[in-house]
């Protein structure tokens, strides 16, 4: 244990702590960042036993459908790139008058797919509001008594709209979030 010097005010003793914690977290986070699988089983491990806490507790719906609502935002924001070709189109008709859009000859520019929410920070969102839901589900407090299957159906209504949208926007613009199905140009053997 670190000894706190006697001429230290304690909220500097209190921030010095702090400090060491988020160093540590940070640590961590960064050494879990190539254990992609891992780290997605670990999450999925994790909302499932929040799902059985609300299932077996029968109760806190309404902190199931928020948590849900916020996955579903960050999923969309991981879907979306960085970039909108349809803002860029916008402006590009704004200035000259010429609709843009992605390149689709061979002389125009490439441009690599950036996501909106990278990859990682998508699993740390994620795992951190599924942890503060898991908390709140243990607190009256968050307990609301409200007909759960009126937000089931609300939420699987805003799913699909909202998926369809993203995936009209995916055709119009011709870009795929994902890197399963694209060519894939390894290394040849020149022996």
């Amino acid at each position: 244990m670190d000894n706190v010097e006697s001429d230290q005010t304690p909220f500097a003793a209190v921030t010095a702590q702090t400090s060491r914690l988020q160093r540590q977290y940070q640590a961590l986070l960064d050494k879990s960042t190539p254990f992609v699988l891992y780290r997605w089983v670990g999450t999925s491990a994790f909302i499932c036993l929040f799902f059985l806490r609300v299932f077996l507790a029968q109760g806190w719906y309404i902190v199931a459908y928020a948590l849900g609502i916020y996955l579903l935002n960050l999923f969309l924001a991981f879907l979306q790139p960085k970039f909108d070709p349809s803002n860029d189109m916008l402006e590009n008709e704004m200035e000259d008058g010429s609709a843009g859009g992605l390149p689709t000859k061979q002389d125009e520019e490439f441009r690599p797919f950036i996501r909106r929410l990278p990859e990682f920070k998508f699993w740390h969102e994620a795992t951190r509001a599924i942890t503060i839901a898991f908390c709140c589900s243990w607190f009256e407090i968050f307990n609301v008594p409200v007909f759960w299957p009126v937000l089931v159906m609300y939420w699987i209504i805003l799913f699909v709209l909202t998926m369809r949208k993203q995936i009209q926007h995916m055709i119009k613009y011709r870009y795929v979030p994902f890197s399963f199905g694209k060519t894939r140009y390894g290394k040849t053997s020149t022996s």
